[in-house]
């Protein structure tokens, strides 16, 4: 039977970024599921760089975005990944709403974000042309990405190093023994074992499935999953945007915000719902949602000009507004070598460097 250090279930953002972190000093294997890595979460959203503003502090979250867009840039200079740095705008309308940005104003110095610059009213039309706010903050470090190149350039890494990728390839199982795991594994319709003694489970959208196919792991470590959907909506035409443009947060996400692409496409989203299962379907019924939401900042939203384009879903672990990464590691449930990641939702892309390196100096 092979025997390898290190089996990373899930080729999305982060078991990518984790597999080739460890190949940098162990024999790694990352199997993927579908065809393709990066089918589900990694590919469907805004592919934004975030800069770690809204954050609770001492959270996960607060903690890896802020380490990992440092980490992201660099990694982006050095690979040749294209990116932007092109900044955001966060809007506020009412007196509550300016509250708000005060309070994420102070949140972001306490995550150690401490380029954030106020913008005035009368300010905000230099880098938000036809944007109605009465203020802003602006961020200059938060940028956009293109996540497939940079997906490759993880794979790249994880090659050069050694290591090894297979697509088509379900996690079935694994089984304790003495010295890690044997791992069974569907391989393109052929069963197959290996043993392994670092076993790390990235599966995002599949990470509770596959935790309950592993041997020791009892259900109460094993976080409820609830698929949260957002659509997008693109914009075909003219534009005035340079900047990223938000709206103050909501319970479950950031808002329905403008974001653009590398090629300066102008998207809008995501929005968010629960459902019960699985499910990309694009409801061309929600506009009018998003062309309310759109006008409370961007009044002279030509409302022809938007079209459904796609949608994502965010791997959530609580019903409730707020919810932090889950990293669990055999302090928590007793299998040692064994490392679960649960509800890596955003900002998983930005902080997907920092998890890698956080996670990285658990390995037996």
């Amino acid at each position: 039977m092979e025997k390898l250090d290190t089996v990373v279930v899930g080729a999305g953002v982060v078991g990518m970024a984790i597999a080739a972190k460890y190949s940098e000093n162990q024999d790694v294997l990352l199997i993927e599921q579908n065809a393709q890595f990066g089918e589900h979460s990694s590919s469907r959203n805004s592919e934004v760089i975030h800069a770690g503003l809204y954050y609770p502090t001492d959270t996960l979250k607060a903690r890896l975005c802020v380490r990992g867009k440092a980490l992201l840039y660099q990694h982006c200079d050095k690979y040749h990944v294209p990116y932007l740095k092109i900044g955001k705008i966060l809007t506020a309308k009412t007196a509550g709403e300016a509250e708000t940005l005060y309070q994420i104003e102070c949140q972001a110095q306490l995550n150690g974000v401490t380029d954030l610059k106020r913008v005035s009213h009368s300010h905000i039309q230099h880098y938000a042309p036809e944007i109605q706010a009465t203020e802003a903050l602006y961020s200059p470090s938060t940028g956009i990405i293109d996540s497939h190149q940079f997906m490759r350039s993880l794979l790249t890494k994880l090659e050069q190093n050694q290591g090894h990728y297979v697509a088509n390839t379900q996690f079935l199982g694994a089984q304790r023994v003495q010295d890690g795991y044997i791992v069974e594994l569907n391989c393109d319709g052929e069963p197959f074992q290996l043993q392994c003694r670092n076993l790390i489970n990235a599966g995002g959208l599949f990470a509770q499935r596959n935790a309950a196919l592993i041997e020791g792991i009892d259900a109460s470590f094993i976080p409820e999953l609830h698929y949260c959907r957002g659509q997008y909506f693109s914009y075909q035409g003219q534009h005035p945007f340079t900047h990223l443009v938000y709206p103050v947060p909501e319970q479950h996400g950031l808002g329905i915000h403008a974001t653009l692409d590398l090629a300066g496409q102008l998207r809008f989203g995501p929005d968010t719902q629960f459902i019960s299962s699985l499910n990309y379907h694009i409801d061309d019924r929600e506009k009018n949602k998003f062309v309310h939401a759109i006008k409370q900042y961007w009044p002279a939203l030509d409302e022809a000009k938007l079209q459904s384009a796609y949608a994502g879903i965010r791997a959530k672990t609580s019903l409730s507004g707020t919810q932090d990464f889950t990293i669990q590691t055999s302090d928590t449930h007793g299998c040692q070598g064994l490392i679960n990641l649960f509800g890596i939702e955003s900002p998983g892309l930005t902080a997907s460097l920092a998890i890698a390196e956080y996670i990285h100096p658990l390995a037996l």
